[in-house]
C-alpha cells in the first residue's frame, strides 16, 4: 500500500450572508445541510453537485468566499 496516492478533493469556501428569521422551513433546512444556521458563519465544504445546488437555492443567503 505504499504505492497509492491521496486524491486531492476540490473543496469550497461558503459564507453564510443572510438571515434564516422570517425564512421558508425549506431554506433552513438547507442552511443546517451546509452546516451554517448563524450569520458571517464560513463551512469549507466538498464541491460537489449537490452542495452546488444548495447554494443556487440559498443565493440570496449565502456567498463563496474565495
Amino acid at each position: 500500500m505504499a504505492g497509492k496516492k491521496k486524491e486531492t478533493v476540490a473543496t469550497i469556501k461558503v459564507m453564510q450572508t443572510g438571515s434564516p428569521i422570517r425564512r421558508d422551513a425549506k431554506q433552513r433546512l438547507y442552511l443546517k445541510s451546509l452546516g451554517l444556521g448563524k450569520m458571517n458563519r464560513v463551512r469549507e465544504l466538498q464541491d460537489t453537485p449537490a452542495v452546488r445546488g444548495l447554494i443556487t437555492k440559498l443565493q440570496h443567503m449565502v456567498k463563496v468566499v474565495e
